[in-house]
């Protein structure tokens, strides 16, 4: 199966909360709410700084999609 790269979620549960799930490594969620992300990858000393650097990007790339699809369902 082919995935895109994000995907939104959301939860009547948690009925303020907006998802971003990114489906490529690193695969996260991340809570555009609070800005909380959950990882989906177990990372070692030697992946952390890649992730750091990756991290700032990707949670940018995430709330940039967000904002892209607001705008297309306000349209």
């Amino acid at each position: 199966m082919s995935l895109p790269k994000f995907i939104l979620g959301d939860n009547t549960e948690f009925p303020n909360a907006i998802y971003v799930i990114h489906t490529e490594f690193p695969r996260f969620i991340i809570n555009l709410e609070n800005d909380e992300v959950e990882w989906f990858e177990d990372f070692d000393a030697e992946d952390q700084k890649e992730l750091e650097s990756e991290t700032e990007n990707a949670i940018k790339l995430a709330s940039d999609f967000y904002d892209n699809e607001v705008a297309q369902y306000e349209d």
